[in-house]
């Protein structure tokens, strides 16, 4: 396992494997093997896009939803997470320490279906006793990637790594 590889695709999943090889010293075939490794590991699960859905005009409503939960006997917090992860609205899904045992990422077209998912899906929902909503007013930094920033010119640049 090449932890190095690892952290640049975690910085740019879309550096192809002969930017990958300058930069860590490997051949592009050793490249291949150390990403199909990896992600037959479950070490990679999915390359995705940081989006900043505040430019457009039919983005998206994010809300952070906290639940407490009374853990089940032989399953914990564990039966009632992966219930909530499986809703397309979910996003994200986190075991905390604190007052609160879950907090759930929403996303939703607006206020009021965030409000109608938390009210009729996760509040309703067997071991969850109470929920607390926030929404997200505004995004400055998502996955490491800076939001509402200027652009900045990098064609100068010679290597990403």
């Amino acid at each position: 396992m090449n932890v190095q590889i690892l952290k640049l695709l975690a910085k740019n999943a879309r550096m192809s494997n002969k930017e990958l090889a300058v930069c860590t010293g490997l051949s592009e075939d050793e490249v291949i093997a150390e990403i199909e490794e990896m992600t037959s590991m479950g070490l990679i699960r999915a390359c995705k896009a940081v989006i900043d859905w505040d430019k457009l005009d039919d983005g998206y409503i994010s809300a952070i939803v906290d639940l407490k939960v009374t853990p089940k006997p032989g399953y914990g917090f564990e039966e009632v997470a992966k219930k909530v992860a499986k809703y397309k609205e979910v996003e994200s899904v986190y075991l905390l320490s604190g007052v609160y045992d879950l907090s759930v990422i929403v996303k939703c077209r607006s206020f009021q279906e965030v409000s109608r998912f938390v009210a009729k899906e996760l509040a309703v929902m067997e071991g969850i006793t109470s929920t607390q909503t926030q929404f997200v007013m505004r995004r400055y930094k998502e996955l490491d990637v800076a939001l509402d920033v200027e652009s900045t010119d990098e064609r100068g640049v010679v290597s990403s790594c």
